[in-house]
């Protein structure tokens, strides 16, 4: 009997493409499933005959946090046996796709780095995998890098592997942040929705989101996302008799309390990066801080806001920083 399981670290090769996950067409199931579990509140998901005067389409918005959890999802047969995802890395939306949509994507490992052995760990490196997804008709979608934690098989072996991560790209292509709406009726947007929009902010504002919103569905989530990632199924996995929570999850629950905050933010286009600072747990209450950092003006109208997400995981007496999370949002 052959055992079907992801590959350890030392199987990885620098240069390899794996194309063979399945693709997903998004659909009005996933969209609702997504938002009961992390609460999705952007207007243009939610509401379609305002999408349909905004962006000009016959479907709603799929959610960004959505199909950025898909991309990763599907990425994932690279990395089931992952230990922990330290970052991401130069994620843009290229388009921004509707429900009906169909996602497909190729993961390729870039660069891989075996850590330095540490007294009763196991053996680990870094794997650095660039990720693409394209749409049904071959339209580019997202092309980001991530960088997950594995396993060696072998808990003394040596790779070799020294691979200079501080190399992955950190800055995010201006044209197509802009690109993304292009099209787009923001003067609608802005006139259906109350509330403050782009010219009623200034950069340092900073929010405090009272309340916290508990994390639950977690395997539920990973596996809307076709996320094979053992530690989000299995909770012996990982050793610890705990489901390591997908950090898709921990991201969803951070946008959906920034549009609590900023209620008329009209999507997401961009990840300056994303850092998990330490690991979170079903049943963990997440509460977070915003802060708008820079405003670029659209030349349409609207602007590009710069945001910065951080989250603490509450469980017992004990908070704790989970998550440090630098995105781009587009306002009217």
């Amino acid at each position: 009997m052959s055992t079907v399981a992801g590959p350890f670290f030392e199987d990885l090769r620098v240069g390899e493409v794996i194309a063979t996950a399945p693709g997903l067409t998004l659909t009005d199931g996933h969209a609702a499933l997504h938002q009961a579990i992390v609460g999705d509140r952007l207007r243009l998901a939610l509401d379609r005959p305002l999408a349909a005067e905004v962006l000009g389409a016959d479907a709603p918005l799929a959610h960004p946090a959505l199909v950025c959890d898909v991309s990763i999802g599907q990425s994932t047969l690279v990395t089931q046996r992952v230990i922990a995802n330290l970052f991401y890395r130069g994620l843009v939306l290229r388009r921004a796709p509707l429900v009906g949509d169909t996602l497909r994507t190729t993961t390729e490992v870039v660069a891989l780095r075996q850590n330095s052995p540490r007294p009763g760990r196991a053996a680990t490196g870094l794997a650095v995998l660039r990720v693409r997804t394209a749409d049904q008709e071959d339209r580019r979608v997202l092309d980001f890098w991530r960088c997950a934690m594995l396993p060696l098989r072998d808990p003394g072996g040596e790779t070799g592997h020294a691979d200079d991560l501080d190399a992955i790209p950190t800055e995010l292509d201006p044209a197509a942040l802009r690109a993304v709406t292009d099209g787009w009726r923001l003067d609608a947007f802005r006139a259906a929705a109350p509330g403050p929009h782009l010219a009623d902010l200034e950069p340092g504002v900073r929010w405090a989101l009272e309340g916290g919103d508990v994390v639950s569905a977690a395997p539920e989530l990973a596996r809307l996302s076709l996320n094979v990632a053992m530690a989000h199924h299995d909770r012996y996995a990982g050793g610890s008799g705990r489901r390591l929570v997908y950090g898709g999850h921990t991201i969803g629950i951070a946008a959906a309390q920034a549009t609590r905050m900023l209620p008329n933010l009209v999507t997401i286009v961009a990840w300056h990066g994303c850092d998990h600072l330490a690991p979170v747990y079903e049943d963990d209450t997440l509460s977070s801080e915003l802060e708008l950092t820079e405003i670029e003006p659209l030349d349409g109208g609207g602007g590009l806001v710069h945001l910065r997400s951080r989250v603490r995981a509450q469980r017992g007496e004990d908070p704790s920083d989970v998550l440090d999370w630098r995105f781009v949002g587009v306002m009217a």
